[in-house]
């Protein structure tokens, strides 16, 4: 449910609304389409449309921009807050920055660097007016369009977010995405108990569910259970062999309980996945 118009994206982009409908078509978008056939977009078609202006402005050649941007598309996270991360370039080359991780790092002048977080400050009047207006249709919506408004809503409208994972799941208690969300979301705010429940719920509808569990991981160690979190983060690892964050957090808690061997093995993994 891509809820952004054309004109909203064209206000907070600095664009013209033919220029926003021009990258629409560039084929880097998976765009939706709303009343009278007109364009939807989400919060993250903001934020590659946001880099896409800067690198036009650095004068990126259309091809070089569209292929920037389909590996950008393949470099932002999941799992975590979109309002977190940070886009940096090189030319054409793109570099997201989350926490003091790096995909696809580059050397040389940066060109483009700017925070999402600075786009979802601008864009929260939009989002939480996008949120009033579903509740008020809220009997028109179904359980994966409250998911995917929840989406949009997050690095604008993060109370607004939760409630929309609230009501999808109202609607479909074992949507497993929606509890990783809202426990992410809950994570975030500082109530972490009811963060693992939601977790552990996602896990007991998709058992394979890597990001839950590596989630439930984090937090049964905010939590202080150190060997519940480590077979967290082996059951993500079990589900995902690539998962490179659950690699490191799992060898760094063996460090910690003196299992030198097993920490070394999961580190090497976590280098090579990291490269």
């Amino acid at each position: 449910m891509k809820s952004y118009t054309t004109r909203d994206v064209a206000r907070l982009l600095g664009l013209s609304e033919p220029q926003v409908r021009a990258q629409a078509r560039a084929g880097f978008l998976v765009v939706s389409r709303g009343p009278r056939n007109s364009y939807r977009f989400s919060f993250q078609d903001l934020v590659l449309l946001r880099t896409a202006r800067e690198l036009a402005r650095a004068r990126v050649s259309p091809r070089r921009i569209r292929g920037a941007l389909r590996r950008l598309v393949r470099q932002l996270p999941t799992g975590r807050a979109l309002s977190e991360v940070r886009i940096l370039a090189d030319g054409d080359r793109v570099v997201v920055r989350d926490d003091g991780s790096a995909w696809n790092p580059e050397s040389g002048q940066l060109q483009i660097d700017f925070a999402v977080a600075e786009l979802a400050t601008r864009a929260a009047p939009i989002a939480r007016r996008l949120a009033r207006s579903a509740r008020r249709a809220d009997e028109q919506l179904s359980a994966s369009q409250w998911f995917e408004l929840g989406l949009d809503l997050e690095a604008a409208a993060p109370d607004e977010a939760r409630g929309a994972y609230v009501r999808a799941l109202a609607l479909e208690p074992g949507h497993a995405d929606a509890h990783v969300n809202l426990g992410r979301l809950l994570q975030l705010s500082g109530r972490t108990a009811e963060a693992a429940e939601h977790y552990r719920l996602a896990l007991n509808s998709h058992s394979s569910h890597s990001t839950a569990a590596f989630n439930l991981g984090t937090a049964l160690e905010e939590l202080g259970q150190r060997p519940q979190a480590i077979e967290a983060y082996r059951r993500a690892i079990q589900s995902d062999r690539e998962f490179a964050d659950a690699h490191f957090n799992l060898a760094r808690l063996y460090e910690r309980e003196g299992r030198r061997a097993a920490a070394l093995r999961h580190l090497r993994a976590y280098k090579r996945l990291s490269e």
